[in-house]
């Protein structure tokens, strides 16, 4: 009687749970229907009705944006052209100029021609500002004017540029333009192998085992993997990086989400290329995404040591949903946890500031690595050695943001000569140059302390005295002096970035990352820690 009864009781229960699962789902169809015919009828009628012609795919465009604008910054609607441009960066490979391109209203910049490709062999320098492509005004030109550069091989492109305030024109061959994940390994002394792995596209787990075979075919013993500005890419390629390292079967991600079907755990699927060779990850503040899962997973296990700064903090994960008319949506569908549990997201971006800005997590949880070491969640991959120069701050990151780093490297290459890399130097009268750059600038870097004072000085407050209106001008003084200040506070991080950039225009990105072999506070203090096994053991104990 006592196992009838309680069938009796589950059964309602269990219908219960279903009526209430039905429920909510159709409460959620109806919902979304609901608001898609309100959405339906008030762009008819407002296409209809308005006093003026209408641009309804303007209009459209314009209302996606502004509702994935409320979500985070990585779900994002791909017109036709965007599809494209993201199979183009996952496969490694495209048509064009050859040349690291950044957009903006009216012009495009050249930040990086790439060695020995078109743009290269045409002349163009880091800092030319093109203005026309053909017939056709980048200002004039309301999509994003670099899909013009590119096309099929062997075809011309005409355009028009400035430097340093002169009007130039060229005439450039597209051709293939191959993109590596591995643009760059070398020996750094004769037991030591460096790896620089710059993005996780199709190419990434193959180029780095080939860049591993070679280094040890040439007396490696010890490794260094460069992740730093890597962004990331693909999750596959993730685990299949990890993999060289780790053995068949490893868990190195798992992802959670309200979707039942997008709760996956990934393993290691191959053998691995060696599971002995010492190991340190060099990662920043720009390394994300894929580059966080090999970094934060190869230190769950214990199986390298993580050197650099703190990284990006990008735990999330995106997929692309086909629509209709060769459109995409490119959206989150999850969030990824390393072999510890943890979740390295940074940003809460379904809470906001009174600006609308994501809120950085504040309150970390502990987690243990496989050797019982204590690591954290909400906020990057901490690495286990820091390093100061590869530290990022507010005032770093703005002088980047507003191009100032850039544009005194454009002064400094057209003002300085040097024969080779060993011939490079940056000296203390150059960083006093930098210094008064940036005070002739229209450098509008401020504060969160700034923004407070300002927004108290410009209220209407009766209850403050003129004597109290005078102390916060004081105040807002003696913080702009600091911020002047803070270029000596910050001197070996911001020298760090100038280096990076004038580097580059003389020498390539190759020539850089031979000076970084010799220079770079990073690199040379993990040659030291791989040669003190007993303190690199340590670390990972």
């Amino acid at each position: 009687m006592k196992k009838l009864h309680k069938k009796r009781l589950l059964l309602p229960a269990f219908a219960i749970i279903i009526l209430f699962t039905a429920t909510s789902f159709k409460s959620d169809f109806f919902e979304i229907a609901k608001q898609i015919e309100i959405f339906t009828t008030l762009f008819k009628e407002l296409n209809m009705n308005y006093v003026d012609e209408t641009n309804p795919a303007e209009l459209m465009d314009s209302a996606i944006k502004n509702m994935l604008n409320e979500l985070d910054p990585y779900t994002r609607f791909l017109n036709e052209q965007d599809v494209e441009g993201y199979k183009i960066r996952n496969a490694g490979e495209y048509s064009g100029i050859g040349a690291l391109v950044r957009s903006y209203e009216d012009r495009l910049l050249i930040v990086e021609p790439y060695k020995d490709y078109p743009a290269d062999r045409a002349g163009l320098k880091a800092g030319d500002e093109i203005i026309q492509i053909g017939d056709i005004k980048v200002a004039d030109f309301d999509d994003n004017a670099s899909e013009l550069l590119k096309g099929a091989n062997d075809t011309n492109v005409d355009i028009m540029f400035k430097r340093l305030g002169e009007t130039k024109t060229a005439t450039i061959n597209r051709e293939s333009v191959d993109v590596d994940a591995v643009p760059y390994y070398h020996m750094v002394d004769d037991k030591t192998g460096y790896v620089v792995l710059s993005r996780f596209n199709r190419k990434a787990s193959g180029q780095t085992k080939s860049a591993i075979q070679d280094l040890k075919g040439q007396g490696a013993e010890r490794l260094i993997l460069d992740l730093r500005g890597n962004p990331g890419g693909l999750l596959s390629e993730a685990i299949n990086v990890t993999n060289l390292f780790v053995p068949k079967g490893e868990l190195i991600v798992t992802t959670k989400s309200k979707v039942k079907k997008f709760n996956q755990e990934y393993k290691t699927k191959n053998q691995p290329e060696d599971l002995d060779i010492p190991l340190v990850v060099l990662v920043n503040g720009s390394s994300a995404s894929a580059s966080e899962i090999v970094s934060g997973g190869l230190q769950d296990l214990d199986r390298a040591v993580v050197m650099g700064a703190r990284s990006f903090g990008k735990g999330l994960v995106q997929r692309p949903l086909k629509l209709t008319y060769g459109t995409q949506l490119k959206v989150t569908i999850s969030r990824y946890f390393t072999p510890s549990g943890r979740c390295i997201q940074s940003l809460d971006y379904w809470n906001r500031d009174d600006e609308g800005n994501a809120v950085r997590n504040s309150k970390f949880n502990q987690f243990k690595t496989r050797n019982g070491r204590t690591v954290e969640d909400g906020g990057g991959v901490m690495p286990d050695v820091e390093i100061a120069s590869s530290k990022s701050n507010a005032l770093t990151d703005a002088l980047m943001q507003d191009n100032i780093i850039f544009d005194f490297a454009t002064n400094f290459y057209y003002n300085n000569t040097f024969a080779n890399t060993d011939d490079f130097s940056f000296s203390e009268s150059d960083y006093t140059d930098f210094k008064k750059f940036v005070g002739g600038e229209s450098f509008t870097f401020k504060t969160e302390t700034e923004n407070l004072l300002e927004e108290a000085l410009n209220k209407d407050d009766s209850l403050l005295g003129a004597n109290v209106q005078n102390k916060y001008k004081e105040l807002l003084l003696a913080v702009n002096r600091g911020k002047i200040a803070a270029l000596d506070t910050y001197k070996t991080e911001i020298s760090k970035k100038l280096k990076d950039e004038i580097i580059k225009r003389y020498f390539y990105r190759d020539g850089l990352y031979d000076y970084n072999l010799q220079h770079d506070d990073a690199i040379l203090t993990a040659v030291e820690l791989l040669k003190n096994q007993q303190k690199y053991h340590a670390i990972l104990q």
